[in-house]
């Protein structure tokens, strides 16, 4: 955890907060604070700073906060992810938002299986708790935004145009002859396909609407390892 995130109802006054739960256990068995000593702290949705540790027991920490630093700036990439297996959509998630992704659709393929769509993970409470995890690793307080597309074909002939609209729109296929390019020149639109890539009529698809195809090379990397390599490609521009 090297961010504190602080939600409204943590706030006691405009300056202090208390903690009571594993953000408090944190403290004393990692951070091993003391009385006086100042953590990273951010409130979720908007500003950074440090925070003072004015009172801190094994059942509540209380932090006199001074917010005065913006969060990072977001990574300008919208990130279209076939919804990969619970496990690895954990792993993904946590690392895309550190990434500092802020627009994630996650999408239908003709090889995701259709339990996927089932998970308890995609509940709003669950996603959350993946997206806040990466926020905290990342020193990050703007939680991302994701949106569930089950259905892939409605998705792309009658929402990815607006989405894709003024950036450039690429989509990772194993078999393109194109290399990833490195850098970028104005906003991306990445689409990324579930283990063994998009089909055939999948790309096609989104050749249509402007994406062009691209890939890492000849390895053939999971999902979870193609996702961090893929954005980190478009870093910096």
């Amino acid at each position: 955890m090297n961010l504190i995130l602080l939600q409204d109802d943590d706030f006691k006054s405009d300056s202090v907060v208390v903690l009571t739960d594993h953000r408090l256990q944190h403290v004393l068995t990692v951070h091993r604070s003391d009385i006086g000593d100042s953590l990273k702290v951010g409130k979720v949705g908007g500003m950074m700073g440090t925070g003072k540790v004015i009172e801190l027991t094994t059942d509540q920490l209380q932090l006199d906060i001074c917010l005065d630093q913006p969060p990072p700036p977001p990574l300008p990439l919208t990130l279209l992810l076939a919804l990969p297996r619970p496990k690895m959509l954990k792993r993904v998630l946590q690392s895309v938002t550190s990434l500092g992704v802020k627009q994630i659709y996650l999408i239908n393929s003709y090889r995701v299986e259709k339990s996927f769509w089932g998970s308890p993970l995609l509940q709003p409470e669950k996603l959350q708790e993946q997206l806040l995890l990466g926020l905290e690793q990342a020193r990050d307080t703007i939680l991302p935004q994701v949106h569930l597309k089950p259905l892939f074909k409605p998705f792309v002939e009658d929402e990815l145009p607006q989405i894709a609209a003024g950036t450039n729109a690429y989509v990772a296929h194993p078999l393109a002859a194109s290399s990833c390019p490195i850098g970028r020149n104005g906003p991306i639109t990445l689409a990324i396909g579930p283990e063994g890539g998009f089909i055939p009529y999948e790309v096609e698809k989104l050749q249509k609407q402007g994406f062009t195809p691209i890939s890492l090379g000849d390895r053939i990397l999971r999902v979870e390892t193609a996702v961090p390599v893929l954005l980190s490609r478009f870093a910096n521009g």
